[in-house]
């Protein structure tokens, strides 16, 4: 167990980092998604948000965006640009928003083993939600992916490892490995100071995480190496971590600099690019982005970093789906028409049986009060989250 001292200024630079970032946002209506009240089983209690731009082709790519702590599904979506690529590429978005109630920063609980086993809490109901907008448009099922900032980068690697037969890539920007940590204190000292585990160990967490047998998803990982929230150590034990899953060798088989990115790539047997590391020069936490350019989309904002370089962009590039999909001309204008009727044929591979593991629902989560600690040294640590403005 780490050191009080150090717990303690772990969580007073947590506080200082969550409290940066915007409370609440007033999108246009041009711009506003779609929300979902009834999904069917939702244990961990978690809003679902969509996008569909008009004229939306059948058997589109779906992405699950999900969005950073202090930020609203609306904020990451609209300033990662992947509202503006999915009505220019005829993208399909399902933006999972966390609630107040669960988590007091709106992080997702990627930390919580109760919400990233599969089956239960926040990965199920996320999982939920693929269903729900599955069986509402013809998606491919073949091409869902899914991507997210910081917490949401940290529960886009739960979903790889959870769900990894639903997933054909994944994209995390400044999150971790899978199992990095299993509580409030192991997350802290995870963001902070990093974990390192030996390959093998690593990839053993995500195998272990589903029966799966099949292909794995490819893996985009995005990380300012200037990053003092989420150090970018969790870059290469993620890359680490998932090299392992694939059976490929430590060392990447290819290295770049360009742009001031660092790329390192690893490719399977047949040549294609399974495993892609990309740390940017002095870039600290957030999602990298281009307002302007060729690749322009999105907007700077908190823990949206103008760099010249728009990540989303070259994401959609990794996964193969940039301009894929052919939008109507009508796509120019934003929609917030309901959904279709759902379509009459199944839509996800036979493992969407895995909705029928979600559990009841859970109680909320609920912010930290010393009346949930116990006694023991946990008293002391719950002194120090008082006395950090952690806990109430």
């Amino acid at each position: 167990m780490a050191g009080l001292g150090e717990t303690v200024a772990d969580l007073s630079r947590y506080r200082r980092w969550a409290a940066g970032g915007p409370r609440s946002e007033t999108p246009s209506a041009r711009q506003a998604l779609a929300e979902t009240a009834s999904f069917g089983p939702n244990p961990g209690d978690l809003r679902m948000l969509s996008y569909a731009p008009v004229g939306l082709a059948e058997g589109a790519p779906l992405i699950v965006v999900m969005h950073g702590c202090t930020q609203s599904a609306q904020a990451y979506a609209e300033g990662a640009g992947w509202i503006d690529l999915a009505d220019r590429d005829g993208l399909l978005l399902l933006c999972p928003e966390q609630k107040a109630a669960n988590n007091f920063n709106r992080c997702f609980n990627w930390f919580q083993p109760e919400d990233t086993t599969r089956g239960s809490g926040e990965a199920a109901s996320i999982r939920q939600m693929i269903q729900r907008i599955c069986d509402d448009y013809r998606v491919d099922p073949a091409r869902i992916f899914v991507t997210g900032l910081s917490a949401g980068g940290a529960m886009t690697a739960v979903m790889l490892a959870a769900y990894p037969e639903v997933f054909a890539g994944g994209a995390v920007m400044a999150g971790l490995p899978y199992g990095a940590a299993n509580s409030v204190q192991e997350a802290l000292g995870a963001m902070f100071q990093g974990r390192s585990r030996a390959a093998r160990a690593w990839g053993d967490l995500v195998r272990d995480a589903s029966p799966h047998t099949g292909r794995w998803p490819r893996l985009a990982i995005w990380h300012g190496d200037a990053d003092s929230t989420v150090r970018p150590g969790n870059a290469d034990e993620l890359a680490k971590q998932w090299a392992d899953v694939w059976g490929l060798p430590a060392k990447p088989d290819q290295s770049t600099r360009s742009r001031g990115i660092k790329r390192s790539v690893w490719n399977t047997a047949d040549g294609d690019s399974a495993i892609q590391l990309n740390l940017l020069a002095g870039m600290g936490h957030g999602t990298p982005i281009a307002a302007s350019g060729p690749d322009g989309c999105g907007r700077a904002g908190p823990y949206l970093l103008e760099s010249g370089v728009s990540s989303s962009v070259e994401v959609l590039r990794f996964w193969g789906l940039e301009a894929q999909a052919e939008v109507q001309p009508e796509a120019e204008a934003r929609t917030q028409n309901p959904p279709p009727q759902p379509a009459a044929r199944p839509v996800l591979r036979p493992a969407a049986a895995a909705r029928a593991h979600a559990q009841p629902r859970k109680p909320a989560h609920q912010p930290l009060t010393s009346e949930r600690i116990v006694s023991g040294v946990e008293q002391v640590i719950a002194k120090a989250l008082t006395a950090a403005g952690l806990m109430k």
